[in-house]
């Protein structure tokens, strides 16, 4: 369905997001790291707890909900899959970046979370993630790497993508349950996006 131009109402109850999705089609000129401490490491077979909680840390703040929904049988079955990488950006010994990679669709590789505590923004340590995750995608044999982002996430997200390579190439509208009202989230969780009931 395509929606009409002009306003479109959302349901009480819903959010809704724009999702602009960005690739590139080739590698792109490797941006230099920052200063920092920060080290990456691949988890093999996370645990969902460690998963959920560094999920939340990132991400609760943006209403990333998706994960936070499923049972453990079902996360478990998405980040133990083969061609799923998830890694963790460390800092002091303790986990403050995620970043996944879903490398199952034959020449392709999806960053399909990437991001890092709120702590962290700013600092340079996305740069430092993002300049990982560009050698990691590019170290396989694929054509394409690419990402997506919404209106909910940090209004930096798209400018930081373009700037690390991506263009972008779709444009759609996300509307989903308002994980603040069903406990997925808790309500005062992305004050930039009022809760409507």
């Amino acid at each position: 369905m395509i929606l009409p131009d002009g306003y479109s109402d959302v349901p009480t109850g819903k959010i809704a997001a724009v999702v602009t999705h960005l690739e590139m089609n080739a590698p792109p000129v490797r941006r230099d790291d920052p200063p920092g401490t920060w080290t990456l490491r691949k988890v093999d077979a996370p645990a969902p707890a460690w998963y959920r909680d560094l999920y939340r840390r990132v991400g609760e703040e943006w209403l990333w909900f998706s994960r936070a929904r499923m049972s453990d049988t079902e996360l478990a079955a998405i980040i133990h899959a083969p061609g799923i990488e998830v890694y963790a950006l460390a800092v002091e010994g303790r986990d403050e970046g995620l970043l996944e990679l879903d490398f199952r669709e034959p020449g392709q590789c999806e960053l399909v979370y990437f991001g890092v505590t709120a702590g962290l923004i700013g600092t340079g340590a996305a740069r430092f993630l993002m300049n990982r995750a560009l050698e990691l995608a590019w170290s396989r044999d694929v054509r394409r790497v690419w990402v997506h982002t919404c209106t909910f996430d940090h209004p930096s997200a798209v400018a930081f993508y373009q700037r690390s390579g991506f263009r972008p190439f779709r444009r759609q509208v996300e509307i989903a349950d308002d994980p603040r009202l069903d406990g997925t989230a808790p309500r005062d969780a992305a004050k930039q996006v009022p809760i409507i009931e």
